[in-house]
C-alpha cells in the first residue's frame, strides 16, 4: 500500500463528504482536525522512528458546512453513472452520449435526458425517441447525488465504508 490509497472522509455528523488519498488524511489526523474511525490493520505506515495505523475512514472533528453538492454534468460522469455500458444494448465499446429526447425536438442537456450509447445504437436511434426507434433503455436516466456517486462509482469500496454509504 502506498500513500495514494483511498480514505473516506465523514463530516462531524457522520455524513460522507469525500474520498481523499492517505497522505491528505494523515495530515488531517496529525493536525488533529480529524479522528480515525477505522484503520486497515493489515497495513502500517512506517517512519524511521514510528509506526502509524493506515486509515480507512476518518471523521472531521468540526462540522464542515458544505453547500449542497451536485455532481457536475459531464461526459465522464454520465459514463460513470451508466457504468460505461450502452443503455440500449449493454456493449462497452465505442461509447457516445445520446439525448433520449433529441435536441431538435426540445431535448435538453440534463441528467434525465442523457445516456451512454454505443455508436451503432446512437445511429440506429437517430433523431427519434427510443419508443419511435423501437429501442428500450436498460435504465431510466437520473441525476445522481454525491453519496450514490461515491458508493457506486468510486471503484472498490472497503467494507469499513459500507455503513457510512448506506450499503449495509
Amino acid at each position: 500500500m502506498v500513500l495514494n490509497g483511498n480514505v473516506l472522509i465523514l463530516n462531524q455528523d457522520y455524513q460522507p463528504l469525500s474520498v481523499v488519498n492517505v497522505k491528505k488524511s494523515l495530515m488531517l489526523l496529525f493536525l488533529e482536525k480529524a479522528e480515525m474511525l477505522h484503520n486497515r490493520p493489515d497495513y502500517k505506515i512506517r517512519t524511521v522512528r514510528s509506526s502509524f495505523d493506515y486509515p480507512s475512514v476518518i471523521r472531521l472533528r468540526n462540522y464542515a458546512r458544505i453547500p449542497y453538492k451536485s455532481i457536475v454534468l459531464s461526459r465522464k460522469n454520465i459514463l460513470k453513472r451508466d457504468r460505461h455500458k450502452c443503455q440500449y444494448c449493454s456493449k462497452a465499446d465505442k461509447l457516445t452520449i445520446d439525448h433520449v429526447v433529441p435536441k431538435s425536438r426540445g431535448g435538453k442537456d440534463i441528467w434525465e435526458n442523457l445516456v451512454t450509447a454505443c455508436t451503432v445504437c446512437n445511429h440506429k436511434k437517430g433523431n427519434r425517441t427510443p419508443k419511435e426507434a423501437g429501442m428500450k433503455l436498460a435504465r431510466k436516466p437520473y441525476r445522481p447525488n454525491h453519496i450514490i456517486f461515491l458508493r457506486d462509482f468510486y471503484g472498490k469500496v472497503d467494507d469499513e465504508w459500507k455503513p457510512y454509504l448506506y450499503m449495509v
